[in-house]
């Protein structure tokens, strides 16, 4: 161990007598440090974890791609342009779909709602994993009702739950003696809810073919085709051959585009939150020059003898800089400790509730990244070090003779 480390630590521990001031000052700063990258490494997580959660929930809620017309009316060959579709390798899932308005009503309520109509079998998205009751059903039962899957906001305002029959009303044009509405039964057997209330108050969904008789549509024809793809990276530049190789009148639209607003909101808060939390860590940090400072000052009388006894102003500079490097380590430390303990806790008992209706999620979710915890790391030691730096240059330019004298 060099001379600069021993005095260093020695100095650190601060166990000579007298030193107990300065050891309180010693533990706020490395308080200062530890609360404020903790505060940053737990707002990292908390936004990551915002993020992975609302991505998770609208990819999963909605297709990658979906192609229609540019004037939206239905798509007349739709099994056509699937097969050409079909050439493109980064394609997993593709299907028809139809998707128009509707009156719903339950035995107690009349609601409008957008029905979707599926392969009986499921779409191509995840909406599966978000039934809350009942379950994902669309087929026929031995009374003749088919399945339907609702949002559970739409559920709720027609007080509807698992196996009551709704009863959906369509029409073309105003309402007249020769232009009766559609009308068609169906069985409530799941009921989705994402969290998202414009996700969760939108969707009535049924097989395909009860959506094309209910609005008088061919089996050919679709109203858009849905597409889900093997890798979600390739989302865009799919989108791009699209745009260039569909002729009019097909238009294709990202998920992305689609639900633009959410994705930017999440951006925000990733782009802004960190850094309005790391103004902790560039405080606590710069505390350190009053610590280090005071650190100098009681032992000015050791500086002087140190020098006397040959000790050159960069030993004396590397001193009080390896005591301000102990500090942010030590609170570095600790921080880190604190931001996984609450991780774990956050992860496993939901200690932060939070309003779904607000939020998308009701707890606030976590997922730290090692990237995080390595450019904090370096973000606070350089911090740190520009602190300790006008005190240990302060320190390493005491006059020894000075200092003997005013000792005397």
């Amino acid at each position: 161990m060099n001379f600069e480390w021993y005095l260093a630590k020695r100095y650190f521990k601060g166990k000579r007598k007298g030193s107990s001031f300065l050891s309180f000052i010693k533990i706020m700063a490395i308080t200062g440090v530890a609360v404020g990258a903790a505060g940053l490494l737990i707002a990292l997580s908390v936004v990551h974890g915002f993020k992975s959660v609302i991505n998770d929930k609208v990819l999963g809620f909605a297709p990658h791609i979906t192609i229609t017309t540019f004037n939206g009316t239905p798509i007349s060959q739709a099994d056509t342009l699937i097969k050409d579709l079909n050439k493109y390798p980064e394609i997993d899932q593709i299907q028809p779909v139809i998707n128009s308005q509707s009156m719903l009503q339950s035995s107690e309520d009349v609601t409008g709602t957008l029905f979707k109509g599926v392969d009986e079998e499921g779409d191509v998205t995840d909406i599966r994993q978000y039934i809350s009751r009942g379950s994902y059903d669309l087929s026929t039962n031995s009374s003749g009702l088919p399945g339907m899957v609702l949002g559970s906001e739409i559920a709720k305002s027609l007080n509807a739950d698992i196996n009551d029959v709704l009863t959906a009303y369509t029409i073309e044009g105003m309402p007249s003696p020769l232009n009766s509405p559609e009308i068609k039964q169906f069985r409530l057997t799941g009921i989705y809810q994402t969290g998202i209330s414009q996700f969760d108050n939108i969707l009535a969904i049924v097989a395909r073919p009860h959506a094309q008789k209910l609005f008088q549509l061919q089996n050919s024809s679709a109203s858009a085709i849905e597409i889900r793809l093997k890798d979600q990276s390739k989302i865009k530049s799919l989108n791009q051959k699209f745009i260039a190789e569909l002729e009019y009148p097909y238009f294709s639209e990202t998920i992305y585009k689609r639900y633009s607003s959410l994705f930017a909101w999440v951006d925000l808060q990733e782009e802004t939150i960190p850094f309005v939390i790391s103004v902790m860590i560039i405080v606590a940090a710069f505390n350190l020059i009053g610590t280090v400072l005071m650190m100098v000052l009681t032992r000015t009388r050791d500086i002087g003898i140190l020098k006397t006894m040959g000790a050159s102003d960069k030993s004396i500079r590397g001193i009080f800089l390896l005591e301000g490097f102990f500090v942010a380590l030590v609170g570095l430390v600790v921080g880190i400790g604190l931001s996984l303990i609450f991780a774990w806790l956050q992860s496993t008992y939901h200690i932060i509730p939070l309003s779904e209706e607000n939020y998308y999620m009701a707890y606030a979710p976590v997922e730290p990244h090692l990237i995080d915890f390595f450019l904090v790391s370096v973000v606070t030691f350089i911090l740190c070090a520009l602190a300790s730096w006008l005190p240990a240059r302060i320190a390493a330019k005491t006059d020894p003779l000075k200092v003997i004298a005013y000792g005397r």
